[in-house]
């Protein structure tokens, strides 16, 4: 019987990305995900088991070969937040830099303000914050939970005080999406904020 790998961490323009769990908060219209597909340019992300701290550790390699080790994949890496931070921990502890790539959702989930718990472990944080208003958000994230829109926000304004490195990010190309409405949301947070294009993964 043949068994297929599965990929939990790949490289993306020296970046080592790491795919820990296959859950989310959100179903994004726009994720290749909820359109059937679980392709990442030349990766395969399709889940079979989710994988241990000691897993994810081996499956990164010599972590001086990366710019950035990155949580992201097709789930919400903050879902499993003490195999994220254990992880992180010994990424810092090997001398690399450590990004989130999240929803913004944590606080929300875990009933508790988590990003102190980041804080040291966390260099930059990529939130998607992916639209001007709750209407427009939740049609194209069909979130899970009640009060996202909000939660986000909050999460987004605390964030700072945590990682010094905050940027939240919204995808060009979404129907009624407002771009520049995006920006000033993010810079009256006190946040960087860039613009992805739709179609365009990692």
């Amino acid at each position: 019987m043949i068994t297929t790998q599965q990929t939990i961490a790949y490289t993306i323009d020296g970046r080592r990305y790491l795919s820990i769990t296959d859950r989310c908060t959100l179903a994004c219209k726009f994720c290749p995900k909820t359109q059937g597909t679980m392709q990442v340019h030349d990766y395969d992300l399709t889940f079979r088991h989710r994988p241990e701290t000691e897993e994810i550790i081996a499956a990164i390699g010599d972590v001086s070969n990366y710019s950035w080790v990155v949580f992201c994949g097709f789930g919400e890496p903050t879902l499993r937040l003490k195999t994220l931070l254990d992880v992180a921990h010994y990424v810092k502890q090997q001398g690399g830099r450590v990004r989130l790539n999240t929803d913004g959702l944590a606080n929300l989930f875990h009933k508790r303000n988590v990003l102190p718990e980041m804080e040291g472990l966390i260099d930059a944080l990529s939130v998607s914050l992916n639209a001007q208003d709750e209407t427009t958000y939740n049609h194209h994230c069909v979130p899970a939970l009640e009060n996202s829109w909000q939660a986000m926000l909050d999460f987004l304004e605390l964030a700072p005080t945590s990682i010094a490195d905050v940027t939240a990010t919204a995808i060009n190309g979404l129907a009624g999406v407002d771009i520049e409405a995006c920006r000033v949301l993010a810079e009256n947070r006190g946040v960087k904020f860039r613009q992805r294009e739709l179609g365009f993964v990692g």
